[in-house]
């Protein structure tokens, strides 16, 4: 594992982003099926994040959150989406060096993100549930507000030491890396640099990012499972679940995806691109969609919208 027959980062302009091993002919298919999936996350995401801001009845912590996960999902995807629906139909498949690093910030800051603030909702449910008397006092706007910029500020770090530790390595002649986008472990696979620091470095940012989280998440759903068992109401325990079944759908999606993708031995590099849609495309598309059809008070919000829009038009017409 040495420096030998490699050049420096520094001399790297560009790499090539493989994507996936079809043939040309469903390279169209492909893009048409990225194309129909991103225009459901912006449509989904951006109309979510209207209806929060627009509607008084969702000014409350739950929807601020829900409003925030809207914002990242959109973002992330944009990273993404994007350039896979270019190199779709290039012939070089390249992107600039700065522009992969860029691409690997961005993502790993709001993967990371997102897995904190998935954790802020979950506490946030717990509270409600648990404690429904002191809910106001306690999830206070500007508690919200820190909880939300202090998941930002634990992505940026660790997206900042992430991105400095990956492409300060040393990279082989190869410039290929077999992924649709700029993903820590395909570009480990064409360095040649010692990975030991790297991968000690990784497996404690690992630790500190996914170990409290998952705490959070499974000490609150047991409390809120604990609590709803106690409701002597059928109705009252039906509502409980449903709220809390939409948060953890989620979750099992994008943490399933995200250990199948780091924790198992990249044996097979075309299911690993086929799981890392789920938390790239899929669970930003799936997102709005469940927490829209499973919640009445978005489901309302968003009827009264479009009644209010459909009597405005009606008017101006006439």
């Amino acid at each position: 594992m040495g420096d030998r027959g490699t050049t420096n980062h520094s001399e790297i302009t560009d790499f090539i982003l493989v994507g996936f091993k079809v043939r040309p002919e469903l390279h169209i298919l492909l893009f048409l099926l990225f194309l129909l999936v991103y225009t459901m996350i912006l449509i989904g995401n951006v109309g979510m994040m209207v209806i929060i801001m627009t509607d008084p009845r969702l000014n409350t912590p739950m929807y601020f959150f829900l409003g925030n996960l809207s914002f990242i999902d959109l973002f992330y995807s944009s990273v993404i989406a994007p350039k896979a629906m270019i190199n779709f139909w290039s012939e070089s498949k390249s992107i600039s060096f700065a522009g992969c690093v860029t691409q690997f910030f961005l993502f790993a800051l709001f993967i990371v993100t997102e897995g904190f603030l998935l954790a802020v909702m979950a506490y946030d449910r717990f509270i409600a549930i648990c404690n429904p008397l002191l809910y106001s006092i306690q999830m206070s706007t500007r508690l919200c507000v820190q909880l939300v910029a202090g998941s930002y500020f634990c992505g940026c770090i660790s997206s900042v030491l992430q991105t400095s530790m990956t492409f300060t390595l040393s990279f082989c002649a190869s410039r290929t890396i077999d992924h649709f986008y700029c993903d820590d472990r395909p570009l480990l696979k064409i360095s040649c640099s010692h990975l030991y620091i790297h991968k000690l470095v990784s497996f404690f940012l690992c630790s500190i990012i996914i170990l409290p989280t998952i705490i959070v998440l499974i000490v609150s759903y047991m409390y809120i499972v604990s609590t709803a068992l106690k409701i002597h109401s059928t109705e009252g325990r039906k509502k409980t679940f449903s709220t809390c079944s939409s948060h953890l759908g989620v979750v099992s999606v994008l943490y399933g995806a995200v250990f199948f993708m780091y924790l198992t031995p990249d044996t097979f590099p075309e299911l690993s691109k086929v799981a890392s849609l789920c938390y790239t495309l899929l669970t930003p598309m799936m997102n709005p969609l469940i927490y829209s059809l499973r919640n009445k008070d978005v489901k309302e919000a968003l009827r009264k919208s479009l009644e209010k829009r459909y009597f405005n038009s009606f008017f101006t017409v006439m």
